[in-house]
């Protein structure tokens, strides 16, 4: 008879808190000092943990600069509210919430700057990190053409570049408030710029069936 006061394996709750020691380590160190200056044995010694437990999951210090940063996004989910200016609403509110955050403000100047530099980090951070964000909002953007809120000729890649724009612009160039505000007015700047060209009277004559 199996023994009723075993204590249950702890392994994979302790490996999934190595994980996020590790990666918030990673971005904390990355704010702190850049990319170019982020060393692995400082990461492990912030995370407690051994370099070699960092490397059994992150063959190199791009690939765990990346999995980091992909980690803000890695919880994004898409909201099904009913309705387009809140469905954008929701993503573009997340999206402050994760940059209004000091460290994770403070990594982006130094990533953007390293990705300029390093290819492969640059191709790991846009297949990670970027690539999920744009999937969500992508998704949003085509429904609210579905519905009929948004031009059925939208230019997405346009659409998505409008709504990360003025959020990074702020974070990395003119330090401008990442609030409700900016949230709200990106949102309303997508509905009114991409929305359907209204058919003019001398176009509805010609669509009405004679």
């Amino acid at each position: 008879m199996p023994d009723q006061t075993a204590t249950p394996p702890i392994g994979r709750p302790r490996e999934e808190r190595a994980d996020r020691a590790i990666l918030a380590a990673t971005r904390e160190l990355m704010a702190e000092v850049g990319v170019r200056d982020l060393r692995m044995d400082d990461v492990a010694a912030r995370a407690g943990v051994g370099k070699a437990t960092i490397y059994r999951r992150h063959r190199s210090k791009d690939e765990l600069i990346a999995t980091a940063v992909a980690a803000l996004v890695s919880e994004i989910t898409v909201p099904e509210t009913g309705s387009t200016r809140a469905d954008l609403l929701a993503l573009m509110r997340a999206a402050v919430d994760v940059y209004s955050g000091s460290v994770e403000a403070g990594v982006m100047p130094s990533l953007i700057d390293a990705m300029h530099r390093d290819a492969e980090l640059a191709r790991l951070v846009r297949e990670g990190f970027l690539a999920g964000r744009r999937a969500a909002l992508s998704a949003v953007l085509e429904r609210g053409v579905e519905r009929g809120d948004l031009r059925a000729d939208l230019d997405l890649d346009l659409a998505l570049d409008v709504l990360g724009g003025p959020l990074f612009y702020r974070l990395l160039i003119t330090g401008g408030p990442i609030d409700e505000r900016l949230a709200e007015g990106v949102v309303e700047l997508i509905l009114r710029g991409f929305a359907p060209t209204p058919i003019t009277s001398h176009e509805h004559q010609k669509r009405r069936p004679r």
